[in-house]
């Protein structure tokens, strides 16, 4: 599990009592003084928690998550407030947040929030990774193939896919053998996994 988090706020006080805190139970944490900062850096940074402070000049915590969002970084974002109301907070939420905490920030209220985004983010990380998979497995069929891994995802039987490409039964258990052989699998509903999964990604 990912042990990175990145701390987004401009209190100097604040970004060193945050990142002690967190560094004493085992986290790997980055800080950043501004949005601007983080932004310059965000390509080159490895997966991790977000914690952003809600009121930065120039930009603020939740236009910087949107900004991300728009980049296309999904991580699980935290964000802190001193002066956090309920508008803010739900469109921290609408926006992806996993928690809305108020300052001064209960120590195990963030971890628990934190090793929450760090769950999370594994099961993003596996998700994408499932996805590749499919989609360099679907790469490698034959047309043919996919044409009948296709109906196969559908729910079709051998005779139904027969008839609908104009094979006989004993072709397409032939591409069933080698689709199977290609996938390390022959349950259907494995293959059926692997086909959404590589039109999921496209």
């Amino acid at each position: 599990m990912s042990d990175r988090v990145y701390l987004v706020d401009d209190d100097e006080a604040v970004r060193n009592a945050l990142s002690l805190l967190l560094e004493t139970v085992g986290l790997n944490v980055r800080s950043f003084a501004s949005p601007e900062t983080f932004l310059t850096q965000a390509a080159n940074l490895t997966p991790g928690c977000l914690i952003l402070d809600i009121r930065m000049p120039a930009i603020s915590g939740l236009k910087l998550q949107e900004k991300l969002t728009d980049l296309g970084v999904s991580w699980p974002t935290v964000i802190i407030s001193g002066h956090g109301d309920i508008e803010a907070c739900r469109r921290a939420f609408r926006n992806g947040a996993i928690d809305f905490l108020s300052k001064p920030v209960d120590e195990q209220d963030l971890i628990d929030a934190i090793q929450k985004g760090h769950r999370e983010l594994e099961s993003l990380q596996q998700a994408s990774a499932e996805r590749a998979e499919a989609v360099a497995l679907v790469q490698h069929l034959s047309t043919r193939e996919q044409q009948v891994l296709e109906m196969i995802a559908k729910g079709l039987t051998t005779k139904q896919i027969a008839d609908a490409l104009t094979l006989s039964p004993r072709t397409v258990e032939s591409h069933r053998a080698a689709i199977a052989a290609k996938a390390g699998t022959s349950s259907a509903a494995e293959l059926t996994r692997y086909w959404l999964d590589a039109q999921a990604d496209q």
